[in-house]
């Protein structure tokens, strides 16, 4: 009874993290028509640091960092939040919230090759069958017709950037000592994140700075993606690859094209062509088929 709980449990924090990071798209995209990327996601982190702070001094759960664990906790910080953020963020100002969260969705189709190089995991012809269907699909989407306004190839390069620091980010959260609780993890994570970002948001945005509008809407945006994507979902997901490990937790990132296909639909009446549908299936297969517990070895 108790380990169905507790399995209960798991899946129902990294369902609600799904959730969050579906919807974070299209709050991104909101968020994007005031501030400048860079500077949006600075103030995410800012906002994520001090929420956390307030929580762990509030609950007395704060820990120190010992300074052998310093590096693992730079390198974390600087594929997510920063490599990944800098993808993701300018990436939706090229391509459609539906598209990117269909490119996000190839994390754990990429895992198991990097997992091979990094930390010897055996690499099977399945997970390659799952990697070529999955970027066939990309290739449909991208090669469409008639939108080519808010579709690029460079756009979908940047998504793809952030596809890889997930993948890099997974494989660095699993060698953190398990000493460390999950809102600690992300506390220091969005912390040291910050050392990264803001040198780069006053190079690259300062002279964008003054002409900035706020739209009410875009700072109901900001406070979505700290409160939900950047805290909530983060705590649970970390929380949930410690104890189930990374394969097993990441096949649910296929469900977030699904979901922010669903919303985009709903709030901003979003249309897909049928070629950009059929590409978005054939990645969603390419997904579930690198995900197969076949182990026909490849290397």
């Amino acid at each position: 009874m108790k380990e169905k709980s507790e399995n209960f449990r798991i899946y129902l924090y990294i369902i609600i993290s799904i959730l969050c990071w579906s919807f974070s798209f299209i709050w991104t995209k909101i968020a994007l028509e005031s501030f400048p990327p860079l500077t949006l996601i600075s103030l995410r982190l800012v906002l994520a640091s001090v929420l956390l702070f307030g929580f762990l001094k509030l609950t007395d759960r704060i820990q120190k960092l010992d300074k052998t664990d310093l590096k693992l906790f730079f390198a974390l910080a600087f594929f997510e939040p920063y490599l990944y953020f800098v993808g993701e963020t300018y990436g939706l100002t090229m391509v459609k919230p539906t598209l990117a969260s269909v490119i996000v969705s190839t994390i754990p189709v990429f895992a198991p090759f990097f997992a091979f190089v990094f930390i010897k995991e055996r690499f099977t012809i399945i997970n390659m069958l799952g990697i070529s269907i999955s970027i066939f699909g990309v290739y449909l989407i991208v090669n469409q017709s008639n939108d080519n306004k808010t579709t690029s190839a460079f756009g979908i390069a940047l998504v793809f950037l952030a596809v890889l620091s997930a993948v890099a980010y997974g494989l660095i959260l699993r060698k953190i000592p398990k000493k460390y609780t999950a809102t600690n993890i992300i506390f220091y994570q969005s912390l040291i994140g910050l050392i990264f970002f803001i040198p780069t948001a006053l190079i690259v945005d300062l002279k964008q700075l003054p002409h900035i509008i706020i739209y009410p809407k875009a700072v109901g945006a900001i406070l979505m993606l700290t409160i939900f994507a950047s805290v909530i979902a983060f705590i649970l997901f970390a929380d949930v690859v410690r104890k189930i490990g990374i394969t097993k937790s990441q096949v649910f990132i296929n469900l977030i094209p699904v979901f922010t296909a669903l919303f985009s639909w709903i709030l901003f009446k979003e249309m897909l062509n049928s070629l950009q549908w059929i590409g978005i299936f054939i990645v969603i297969l390419g997904v579930f088929v690198s995900q197969s517990k076949k182990k026909q070895c490849l290397l």
